[in-house]
């Protein structure tokens, strides 16, 4: 490596290192407003998921960042190719996880309070379908707001700063984001809390893995956006309204025993695959520069 190079390496990792402290510096008291608002007045979840893209944007304009590497070009073909990843993982997941927690009698099958009149198959297709696109379309505000922050800003900077294993530390970070709407019973807390804190831990951890190779393999942040979108509209809105039981939080939902395992083998396989960073799209006449990744 020339001496060249190895400025240009050495500034790389300087500047990551600021813009990560600098983005959980505004992160923190950001996050603990938007808890305290949240928890008077749940209306103001919409502002807690906006926390982490304020956090990136403050940090891009104090640190003159600039904001071409959030990647917000729609990438063409190349973002197309993951759309059934977007529609179809949830649904594998759950299906699978929740479909265990049914058949065993874990938790039961039933469908909720409504005014529609149909059988409960009927109710949860067309639940599943209308949550599959307009649910997805309607979820897009929040997951927006969580992706330019977590996949549009954190995650880049912690591969570039060197932090070892960056894919892992962002989904950390991300779950323990969480936990504090799990400690005051409001998000996902089963009959164990500690134990529901790990189980969460281990889901959001997995799931991460998925969002940063969407995020990082296509160079758009529209795929993790979107899956983000779609699995909060598919599990919550169709397969968590679709269980009950005294111990469904035990095994199913985003603290469940097996949302947690199925997606931690949904991890396995995502992580032996070959990754490359595309930091950017390229417009035109450009040509994207991709980078292996060694997770």
């Amino acid at each position: 490596m020339t001496t060249s190079n190895s400025e240009t390496a050495h500034h790389r990792v300087q500047s990551a290192r600021r813009g990560l402290t600098v983005f959980f510096a505004f992160l923190v008291p950001l996050s603990c407003l938007g808890y305290w608002l949240t928890l008077h007045d749940v209306k103001w979840v919409l502002f807690l998921m906006w926390t982490p893209a304020l956090a990136s944007l403050l940090s891009r304009l104090l640190l003159r960042e600039g904001f071409a590497d959030i990647s917000l070009r729609l990438g063409g073909k190349r973002t197309l190719k993951f759309i059934p990843i977007v529609l179809l993982l949830p649904i594998a997941v759950d299906l699978a996880a929740y479909g265990i927690a049914w058949m065993s009698g874990l938790a039961q099958f039933a469908a909720p309070a409504t005014y529609l009149t149909a059988s409960p198959i009927v109710l949860f297709i067309f639940l599943l379908l209308a949550n599959a696109t307009l649910g997805t379309i309607q979820g897009l505000i929040g997951s927006f707001g969580e992706e330019v922050g977590w996949r549009g800003y954190m995650l880049t900077r912690l591969i570039d700063a060197r932090v070892p294993r960056p894919v892992l530390v962002s989904g950390l970070v991300w779950g323990v984001w969480h936990l504090p709407l799990m400690v005051a019973g409001v998000y996902y807390a089963g009959p164990f809390l500690l134990l529901s804190i790990l189980l969460f831990m281990v889901t959001v951890t997995s799931f991460g893995y998925v969002m940063a190779y969407l995020r990082l393999t296509s160079g758009s942040i529209w795929p993790a956006v979107l899956l983000h979108a779609s699995w909060n509209a598919i599990t919550q809105n169709v397969f968590d309204l679709f269980t009950k039981g005294d111990s469904a939080l035990l095994w199913t939902g985003e603290s469940g025993i097996f949302v947690a395992l199925a997606l931690l083998a949904v991890a396995f396989i995502v992580s032996r695959k070959p990754w490359t960073i595309i930091r950017t799209l390229p417009g035109k006449g450009e040509r994207s520069v991709q980078e292996p990744l060694s997770l």
